[in-house]
């Protein structure tokens, strides 16, 4: 003996592919995002993060940004408040013939960064050098570390 099927509850219909397709990229969209720093859509191409490096001296904190094939004259750097930030954009080269794979990057770059208080905003350096991008962050004079002299009796 077989049962009557019941057509309008049956969880076939109201499954939806497309919809559990477009789900599924907005989460795994969330989750790149979430993990490699993505930023939001400008008109035809993405903002991208390049990779880069903060360490500290005892006279500065150094940011080194790669920044290979992006010129000089296209990189911003800019603090406001305590906030570092290196925007950019690396410009496409014209190109003959057909291009048949990219993996490079190209368009407009931010890479963003929170300084400590204890910086010295007005000397500020920023050099460009085979393709890495060195910014120099000086501390104050309170901030670096100053050695104690031991007395003894």
């Amino acid at each position: 003996m077989t049962l009557p099927v019941r057509r309008e509850l049956s969880p076939l219909r109201r499954w939806d592919p497309l919809r559990e397709l477009d789900d599924f990229h907005e989460r795994m969209s969330q989750l790149m995002s979430s993990v490699f720093g993505a930023t939001p859509w400008v008109g035809e191409s993405q903002i991208w993060t390049p990779l880069a490096d903060v360490s500290e001296t005892d006279d500065a904190y150094l940011v080194e940004v790669d920044l290979p094939g992006v010129k000089r004259d296209d990189i911003d750097v800019e603090v406001t408040g305590n906030e570092l930030v290196v925007t950019g954009e690396f410009k496409e080269r014209e190109r003959t013939g057909w291009l048949r794979s990219r993996t490079r990057r190209v368009g407009r770059f931010e890479y963003r960064t929170m300084l400590p208080q204890d910086v010295n905003s007005e000397q500020i350096s920023a050099e460009l050098s085979d393709g890495v991008l060195t910014v120099q962050v000086p501390k104050t004079e309170a901030a670096k570390p100053r050695r104690i002299p031991i007395s003894s009796r």
